[in-house]
């Protein structure tokens, strides 16, 4: 009998051997039609051009994993990774996930809601965005089709997590921005030495050059032609919400949206962990947020459609700010499955709700972040989300990405001389406990 392939021990136990440049995947499958592909470097079906999708095998999956293999495993986004679209051991950003569910009380009673849950990629691994799922996969895959260099279009995040993960794994790196993005996440490309790209143009017109360049070059573009593959990465926050909550779906999941593909991944990971018997089946709602700037999805949903008009967008929120959005077709479809709602809110709204979730629960988001408490405050407010329910709120992004938003608008300093005369007549102190009166 032939011995067992070598492990990587950072992996945890109970990994299986899985079938060469395979695993458990079985095939690209179309959206639309279902025609199915080989595992390649491809995402777009060539009878319908509707998007690929990484098919498994569930039969096989489900004699593998369970409660029980996984929590034996690190606590790490590859304890579910059966359920991500690998064939071998990662290569890429073996560290990421497993960040934490937040019991957020004070927010649920500034909110109006019984429970709340806050699920903090502000804090993931490497580079402080939930990004970092998707590009550890896909990098990763990239690996194993062979490709050396690795690319991306991106509104900042994606951009910032492709540059350090393709660093740390020694790929030549490519990212493609808009040129007037937010200055942290320019920089927080250019430290790790990734050829970074400024388009002057909006992030649509990016992607589009992208896809000519991979085209021309057959580069691994990471949300061109590796999408199949990143997109599943996004499903690890969804596997992770479900084991933190005590192996149970949420009643509600507000997730901010750019493309829409987080949100159906969530969607998804709840999909498959009920299929395989890891959870109960229960129903769920997931609603999705935007920034009215850029709000071509929830637009359509508030208006009854099943389809978007293209926006070109005017938000703080640059991080959503796509007018065009990829998945926006298959989360409007998502949220009419499960009964969820879509809103936006505004630019004061997103800054209120950065500093409420920072008061409330000294977690700093980005602006995407605000989205998502300005929108679920909204649904709150309007019944859609009862107030005798349970949320959990997506947190995608470190508020320290995007301070320029908020600068001027949380407050300022106060400056006194060193006298404890002057602190006093500042009036702050004022109510406060006097512990040695």
């Amino acid at each position: 009998m032939d011995p067992d392939p070598p492990r990587d021990e950072r992996l945890g136990p109970d990994i299986m051997p899985m079938s060469e440049n395979q695993g458990f995947m079985k095939a690209l499958k179309c959206r639309e039609c279902g025609h199915e592909y080989p595992l390649g470097a491809t995402h777009v079906c060539e009878f319908d051009f509707g998007p690929l999708e990484v098919a498994y095998d569930y039969d096989r999956i489900k004699t593998q994993l369970t409660r029980e293999v996984i929590a034996r495993r690190p606590q790490t986004m590859w304890r579910y990774r059966e359920l991500l679209p690998v064939a071998g051991e990662p290569t890429v950003g073996r560290e990421v996930g497993f960040t934490p569910l937040v019991k957020a009380d004070r927010l649920a009673k500034r909110l109006g809601i019984r429970e709340l849950w806050v699920k903090n990629d502000a804090v993931n691994y490497p580079t402080l965005s939930f990004k970092d799922r998707v590009v550890s996969v896909a990098l990763s895959r990239s690996v194993e089709l062979g490709f050396k260099t690795v690319a991306c279009a991106s509104t900042g995040n994606l951009a910032n997590s492709v540059a350090a993960n393709a660093a740390a794994a020694g790929l030549e790196c490519f990212v493609f921005i808009p040129h007037d993005l937010e200055q942290g996440k320019v920089v927080n490309s250019l430290v790790y030495g990734a050829n970074v790209i400024g388009i002057r143009g909006h992030y649509d017109e990016v992607n589009r050059l992208c896809a000519e360049i991979a085209g021309k070059y057959g580069w691994a573009f990471v949300n061109v032609n590796m999408r199949p593959y990143y997109a599943e990465g996004s499903k690890s926050m969804g596997f992770e919400i479900q084991e933190q909550l005590g192996w149970r779906i949420p009643e509600h999941t507000v997730v901010c949206m750019a493309s829409g593909s987080l949100l159906t991944k969530i969607h998804k990971s709840y999909q498959e962990f009920s299929k395989l018997g890891i959870v109960p089946k229960t129903p769920w709602k997931i609603h999705g947020a935007q920034a009215t700037g850029c709000n071509p999805i929830t637009q359509a949903q508030k208006a009854g459609l099943d389809f978007f008009k293209p926006q070109k967008p005017n938000t703080i929120a640059k991080s959503l700010a796509i007018g065009t959005p990829a998945d926006g077709f298959y989360a409007l479809r998502v949220m009419k499955e499960t009964g969820g709602s879509g809103d936006d809110v505004t630019d004061d709204d997103i800054r209120e709700g950065i500093r409420l979730l920072a008061e409330c629960e000294g977690i700093f988001a980005e602006t995407a972040g605000g989205v998502t408490v300005g929108v679920a405050r909204k649904l709150i407010a309007q019944g859609k989300i009862p107030a005798d329910s349970s949320a959990v709120l997506c947190i995608t992004g470190n508020g320290l990405k995007t301070l320029d938003a908020v600068v001027g608008h949380v407050g300022q300093t106060r400056e006194i001389r060193p006298s404890l005369r002057e602190f006093e007549a500042l009036g702050v102190a004022d109510g406060a406990e006097l512990v040695n009166a």
